[in-house]
């Protein structure tokens, strides 16, 4: 999936027609159809943010339940890539085929957190299936755009300091290339309001699991304990926190680039404060 949706987002420059078909080709000989369009079943939650919160680690402690069916993958990227929209029913089998799903399992689902950001995401979603649950787990802001950009740091694709970064961001992601957003937008990804707002407005807030990193970093098994209770599964024994995609980056935030930040999320952060009747103090620590 992950190499379709590269030659989707490059399919504008000379020659990438060819490569989309070799890439639509590579995708079916390399998954195996599960059926499930035929079986009538759909996928029932994703995990669909936020990028650097966690949602390795929450992909992996549910890999182990003995009722979920987890794409065989994370991050398929399917309901953020452009290209795959209108969806045919020849492009739901190809999502279907990262899920092998055995008697045992009465539900499935996958995690790709730029579900979250990508605008249209949420309303595709629902379009496929309006009964689908969403868990959502939120970061510190200013953490997470660190994080961000501390990792295209370390994959050589960011050469600016942190703050240049920062607020060469608006002109980066304005360009017409969609890779240009999903690769630099370090801050825009963390003000979690108006994005949790989209995903409100097409599914109703009961079927929207909304929880902070901190909790699933701190108290492991009660924050599973409870995505399961909202998935109306049985709990998982037995968990315990890992760091999955954990990385002691070289580079530390500053003071001045932590102040920098919280200043550009203190309203947003308040917003969340007041809509999930969260205390995100410690989000506004300088």
């Amino acid at each position: 999936m992950r190499i379709l949706k590269q030659a989707c987002g490059f399919a504008h420059t000379a020659g990438m027609a060819g490569i989309l078909m070799r890439a639509k080709g590579e995708l079916r000989r390399v998954a195996v159809r599960s059926g499930l369009l035929a079986q009538g079943r759909k996928v029932d939650f994703m995990i669909c943010g936020t990028q650097k919160g966690g949602t390795t680690a929450l992909y992996s402690y549910l890999c182990r339940h003995p009722g979920i069916c987890m794409a065989a993958r994370k991050e398929l990227h399917f309901f953020d890539t452009d290209c795959f929209f209108p969806c045919t029913p020849e492009g739901y089998r190809d999502y279907h085929s990262w899920f092998k799903p055995e008697s045992s399992h009465s539900l499935l689902g996958e995690a790709t957190p730029a579900y979250m950001y990508w605008d249209t995401a949420p309303k595709r979603i629902h379009g496929y299936n309006p009964e689908a649950r969403l868990i959502v787990v939120l970061r510190n802001p200013a953490e997470r755009a660190f994080s961000h950009w501390n990792m295209q740091r370390s994959r050589n694709r960011e050469n600016l300091s942190f703050l240049d970064a920062v607020r060469e961001e608006p002109r980066r992601i304005a360009k017409s290339d969609p890779l240009w957003k999903r690769m630099y937008s370090y801050v825009d990804r963390g003000f979690y309001m108006r994005q949790l707002r989209n995903i409100w407005r097409h599914f109703p807030r009961e079927q929207v699991l909304v929880l902070k990193n901190d909790d699933l970093r701190s108290q492991p098994q009660d924050t599973v304990d409870r995505i399961c209770t909202f998935l109306g599964v049985a709990g998982i024994p037995g968990i315990e926190h890992r760091d999955v995609h954990s990385f002691s980056y070289e580079m530390r935030m500053s003071p001045e680039e932590r102040k920098y930040l919280v200043d550009l999320y203190a309203q947003d952060i308040g917003e969340v404060e007041r809509e999930l009747e969260w205390d995100c103090g410690d989000w506004l620590a300088v």
